[in-house]
């Protein structure tokens, strides 16, 4: 579509470059929970995956899947609001943040499901709210479609679905440049990047962007695996199988994934709501986490009435 082919190659880096947690942006922190955070390392389908715990062990589960490069930090804004009465579960998928790589080099959808599925049951988690950002959303409603018993509710926030760079059911190939960078990122590229996915990357801390950039020297050599197995195939039969009452959130300053796309979701799962918020990018979790988690709330409490 019109609105996809403007998105030119430096903005796919761009989405494979943010690694930043939502304290960055002073002006949207949320207050720490009064719960201590169990952080554990479990395996998975034969990978030390890290993941993280918070609130208390009885209540209702939020099950938060971060997008492409990103890690469990992101969603700490929410996190540290939910955990006051949810359990909330985060973790760094394979080859990202600080879990380890797949020790078969499998990146693609189909199998970040299956491994979504090993999580929830080593975790004895039988149902959950489940919320995806970017590439992690994609994971959220595929998931949602093939275990529809699983999920309770369903968060998409700027979610993959519908072909973006040329992206279909086959991948694109990593151009040379985009290889090099991602082995050895330089400042100036993790700053373009930011920019990229942040409507105001000038709020990021410069120990933020430092982070970035090691996270991704750590996980170089499995973000480009993960792009030569990345596709976006017709995403209308696997949407048509969501069940779960559906909150879409977006940015509209979103560079990586248009805005548009959002309608099409919505016009294709049961959405309950479509929320975009102005002067946000590809990450409102991060940039107006105060916000997005309050609108969250609202549908949470509103579905918990039906």
């Amino acid at each position: 579509m019109a609105g996809q082919r403007h998105i030119i190659i430096p903005v796919i880096a761009a989405a494979m470059l943010a690694l930043v947690a939502p304290a960055s942006f002073a002006a949207s922190a949320v207050a720490p929970p009064p719960v201590a955070a169990a952080e554990q390392y479990l395996t998975i389908d034969g990978a030390r995956v890290r993941v993280r715990i918070e609130g208390p062990a009885a209540a209702p589960p939020v099950l938060l899947i971060h997008g492409f490069t990103f890690s469990l930090d992101s969603w700490d804004g929410w996190a540290a609001d939910l955990a006051r009465d949810h359990r909330v579960i985060r973790y760094d998928l394979t080859g990202h943040g600080l879990s380890d790589p797949d020790r078969e080099g499998r990146y693609g959808t189909a199998h970040r499901v299956a491994q979504l599925h090993a999580l929830m049951d080593k975790l004895g988690v039988a149902k959950a709210v489940i919320a995806g950002n970017s590439f992690g959303g994609l994971i959220a409603w595929n998931f949602a479609a093939a275990h529809p018993d699983r999920v309770e509710k369903l968060v998409l926030v700027d979610s993959a679905a519908f072909s973006i760079n040329g992206v279909t059911e086959k991948p694109v190939q990593v151009p040379p440049m985009m290889r090099s960078y991602l082995l050895a990122p330089s400042p100036a590229g993790v700053a373009y990047s930011a920019a990229q996915i942040y409507a105001h990357p000038e709020r990021l801390a410069p120990a933020r962007l430092d982070q970035m950039r090691a996270m991704i020297v750590r996980n170089g050599p499995a973000l480009i695996a993960h792009l030569e197995q990345f596709t976006l195939p017709d995403p209308l039969p696997g949407l048509a199988r969501v069940k779960a009452p559906t909150l879409i959130l977006w940015g509209r300053a979103d560079k990586v994934i248009p805005v548009a796309q959002a309608d099409q979701i919505a016009a294709a799962i049961p959405a309950e709501k479509l929320i975009i918020y102005d002067d946000v990018g590809h990450a409102p979790q991060e940039e107006a986490s105060a916000a997005t988690v309050a609108d969250v709330r609202a549908f949470l409490n509103n579905s918990n009435k039906k």
